[in-house]
């Protein structure tokens, strides 16, 4: 089996379809129809059924998609034990980061990381941080500086490095803002705007209202925050962003005795050989957890 045949394997898989898988690869349809051919007769297996314009693995395909991952991911991991043993900063550092937190906190440690190692070609991709955990699990990407999961995978390992406080927030001109004390039933009548389901940050204030027995009035969802902060100042509806956002477009909706927080910080597979470049770039990360402004 040749690298390029299984790298083509798994974008297929991934992707759901052989166009799909072309797209990411860079690669005519024909291309990747051969390679995956080449790779059926190799095996004398079939990897994918194809159904009109639909792709599924067969039950060949699915047993050698986790073994593609793992021999994709050992050949990694040989190379990069093999470049640290020069002690040298340079390669290629793929690194992972949600929209926020690439545009609020990482600016100055890129600036600095680039300083200070020239050599180093960064490759950043910018995920929802679920998206972006997933890419570690698969070993797609070295780092990701994310909004940490409640509870981590076993094969991940997280480290905290920024409290985030969260707000509950309305438009300054907001109904609720007009009575006195608000409570979290109050807000519970009025319609919300959320992060995504999916999101770690929908299932932190969601827990809330469920600890006591309160429903939100979920009306609409996105995975931005700025998109949500606009939402919100423009009267359409109450929701919950971290506090460095706030400014005069919104209002924060004191509760006392409510304090709601979620973790930002880096992950990285437990088992996988990190490069010299990541270690250093977690070096960076590791200075600001005890920097006056960090913690809540």
């Amino acid at each position: 089996m040749d690298l390029a045949s299984l790298n083509t394997f798994i974008a297929i898989a991934e992707t759901g379809s052989f166009s799909g898988a072309g797209e990411r690869l860079h690669l005519t349809q024909p291309a990747i129809s051969k390679r995956i051919a080449g790779l059926e007769q190799q095996l004398k297996v079939r990897l994918f059924d194809r159904l009109g314009r639909e792709v599924g693995l067969t039950e060949a395909g699915r047993a050698l998609l986790p073994r593609a991952y793992q021999i994709l991911n050992v050949l990694d991991d040989t190379r990069r034990a093999l470049t640290n043993l020069t002690g040298e900063v340079t390669g290629r550092l793929t690194l992972a980061t949600s929209h926020h937190i690439g545009l609020h906190r990482l600016p100055p440690l890129l600036r600095e990381f680039t300083r200070r190692y020239p050599q180093v070609a960064l490759d950043i991709q910018f995920l929802d941080s679920e998206v972006a955990y997933e890419e570690i699990l698969h070993g797609r990407a070295e780092l990701a500086v994310i909004t940490l999961a409640p509870e981590p995978h076993t094969l991940v390992r997280a480290t905290p490095v920024w409290d985030d406080p969260l707000d509950f927030v309305v438009a300054p001109e907001h109904a609720l803002l007009d009575n006195g004390p608000v409570s979290l039933a109050d807000i519970a009548l009025h319609p919300a705007v959320f992060p995504g389901g999916n999101t770690f940050t929908h299932h932190i204030v969601q827990r809330l209202f469920e600890a006591q027995g309160l429903t939100p009035n979920i009306a609409m969802s996105t995975n931005y925050l700025e998109t949500i902060k606009m939402m919100v100042s423009i009267g359409l509806a109450w929701s919950v962003l971290p506090r460095t956002m706030l400014d005069d477009q919104v209002a924060r909706i004191p509760l006392p005795g409510i304090q709601l927080s979620r973790q930002l910080g880096y992950i990285l597979h437990t088992e996988r050989t990190l490069s010299n470049a990541a270690r250093a770039f977690m070096s960076l990360l590791d200075a600001q957890i005890d920097l006056p402004g960090t913690r809540a």
